[in-house]
């Protein structure tokens, strides 16, 4: 068997034994099993890749078997690498290994610690199908599969009603997304008669034209799912509450990959997206406006997670924004380099968290620098490639997006200015964490636990100096998808301007300066204590734009009202009826036969009369 096929083969098995085993695992056996699992999909990942290097098709596939006969035609359970999916699985098991690792620690004391490993090892699985399918069915089975653990691990520590809320919000609102994609490949395959993704994107282009009606509603429907796995408007209000889970399922689905997966289906499906240039130009303006409302939500929160959510829900806008543009390799490349900045952001966060005895409240921070020096160090890092300084990172692909919004034809320069925005924003609300929780006099916690009694000390801080050297250097990282996508085409005879690329990269230098001088109390605060200024703005921010309320009153309390009104069930009722009907014949002949001569022979003799009766008739 090809080594493509081991790389989600061991993390399946790891979940299986730890599922079976439970609690019977001591915690050095399952975290060793756990994470050795993606060690070995790491290694494996890396080794293909490099054959993939050597390869002179530039693709590497693999038939595990068939699964499955439909219309005339075979669906096979089959992997298919190429630079595009060789970037995947270098994120979803690189950084996987990482953020496991370092869950192994943060997680050690809980008593479910081998379920929790076993979600998260399925997840891998999940997600590494999710980007090696070859088809469009395998393809879904993977990304049901992410959304299934998604659930689970939101909804780890379940005796907190306010998780399962989480889990199960984030469920129904990506339910949405996924039925859209559903019909759309639906659709598809009765168009097309195929179901592999490279047919699909070869037969789409031979069918139809630039403008057909049918490829708009596909590439509509496809994005539908997009938006809600990438919690992208309309579908973004499942991600903040999200972060009700614990901390390294953050990281690992709600930072590096999961939400990725919008982002990797449009990257995928690239063919029958240059079909519609108006959805494309849809996926542009989602990108923009995302960003933008997430960036003003950012502003005005409390809780050190959901700041990082929202950022999270930002910066896939701007890949959102690349790939409407045409930008396709910005904006896989901003996902490989998110995922590094991101994954530190959360995973250091994790540590403060568990040093200020579990508290989330910026307002209830400060003065971290001094008492948590590592931890606030890695912060900064953290910080500086997600606000896109020069020589990071995040500077190398986030320009990358920028540099093609103003010539692009269906971004141009509204979207460009959205998107220097977004990235003023960025800089001011990163500031804005950093001052709460790390400058100024402590509030509240005037003593800070120790990270390393209780926990593993090399598990807890190595991944995040690795991460830390990943989002410092990994801008350096060089990607060719010169065999997966087409080259982005730009508007004929746009001019752009000499100052374009100036000030983007000095506008974040300009929210840093905005920022020192407009949050001067939290930078200064003595020790007193802070609390987020009063006022109808602050709260309509803080809850996302009013998002939630609009969708309480527009869809949840009429579903509920229309339930409360059926709670009796008409159809129900319908089958109630049968069975009542049966019943009621069953007793009738039940009662006739009672053991009794008398009515037996009365019984014929009226039998007889009455058919005596109808014969004469």
């Amino acid at each position: 068997m090809s080594l493509l096929a081991w790389i989600p083969f061991y993390p399946l098995v790891s979940f299986l034994i730890l599922i079976a085993l439970g609690k019977r695992l001591s915690w050095g056996l399952a975290s060793t099993l756990s994470v050795g699992a993606i060690a070995l999909s790491a290694i494996s990942s890396a080794l293909v890749i490099s054959q993939l290097a050597s390869a002179d098709s530039g693709i590497i596939s693999v038939k595990l078997w068939s699964w499955f006969s439909l219309g005339g035609g075979e669906v096979n359970f089959s992997f298919y690498l190429d630079s595009l999916s060789a970037v995947m699985i270098s994120v979803v098991s690189g950084v996987g290994l990482l953020i496991h690792a370092y869950a192994a620690a943060y997680m050690k004391n809980d008593e479910n610690f081998s379920r929790f490993m076993a979600y998260m090892n399925l997840f891998i699985v999940a997600m590494l199908i999710l980007v090696l399918a070859d088809n469009l069915v395998l393809l879904y089975l993977g990304w049901e599969g992410v959304g299934l653990c998604s659930f689970l691990l939101i909804g780890f520590w379940y005796q907190e009603k306010e998780n399962v809320l989480a889990a199960r919000k984030a469920f129904i609102v990506t339910r949405v997304g996924d039925t859209a994609m559903a019909i759309g490949l639906f659709l598809l395959f009765k168009s097309l008669g195929e179901l592999n993704i490279v047919a699909v994107n070869a037969s789409a282009h031979a069918l139809w034209q630039i403008g057909d009606e049918l490829p708009y509603w596909i590439a509509l429907l496809l994005l539908g799912g997009a938006v809600g796995k990438s919690a992208q408007l309309p579908l973004q209000t499942w991600l903040p509450d999200a972060m009700a889970g614990p901390t390294p399922v953050s990281a690992l689905i709600h930072a590096a990959t999961m939400v990725t997966a919008g982002v990797y289906l449009i990257a995928r499906m690239q063919g029958v997206f240059l079909l519609s240039p108006e959805v494309m130009s849809y996926v542009a303006w989602i990108g923009a406006l995302t960003l933008l409302l997430a960036g003003v939500a950012a502003l005005a929160q409390k809780d050190i997670k959901r700041v990082l959510a929202y950022s999270t829900m930002s910066q896939i806008g701007y890949m959102m924004l690349a790939l409407g543009a045409g930008a396709w390799s910005a904006g896989v490349f901003h996902l490989m380099t998110h995922a590094f900045f991101k994954a530190l952001l959360f995973l250091t966060a994790g540590s403060v968290i568990l040093a200020l005895h579990h508290q989330q409240d910026l307002f209830k921070m400060g003065g971290l620098l001094k008492k948590l020096p590592v931890e606030s160090g890695l912060f900064i890092v953290g910080l500086i490639c997600l606000m896109a300084l020069p020589g990071t990172s995040g500077f190398f692909s986030k320009e990358a997006i920028i540099a093609t919004l103003w010539s692009s034809p269906t971004a141009g320069p509204v979207l460009w200015w959205g998107a220097i925005l977004g990235a003023l924003l960025t800089s001011i609300y990163s500031c804005r964490l950093f001052f709460l929780a790390f400058l100024g006099a402590s509030r509240e916690h005037d003593k800070v636990h120790d990270l390393h009694h209780d926990h593993p000390s090399v598990l807890l801080r190595w991944p995040l100096f690795l991460l830390a050297l990943l989002s410092l250097f990994g801008g350096l990282i060089s990607l060719d998808f010169t065999e997966v996508f087409s080259v982005a085409s730009s508007a004929d005879g746009v001019q752009e301007p000499a100052w374009l690329h100036s000030l983007a990269i000095a506008t974040p230098f300009i929210g840093i300066a905005f920022a020192w001088f407009f949050f001067k109390s939290y930078r200064d605060n003595n020790g007193e204590a802070l609390e987020m200024k009063p006022g109808g703005l602050n709260r309509f921010c803080g809850d996302g734009l009013g998002f939630d309320w609009l969708y309480h009153y527009l869809l949840v309390r009429p579903y509920c009202f229309l339930a409360n009104i059926n709670r009796r069930d008409v159809i129900d009722q319908l089958l109630m009826f049968n069975g009542w009907y049966v019943r009621l014949w069953h007793d009738a002949l039940s009662a006739s036969q009672n053991g009794s001569l008398r009515w037996y022979a009365a019984g014929i003799g009226l039998a007889v009369v009455c058919l005596a009766g109808v014969i004469t008739l």
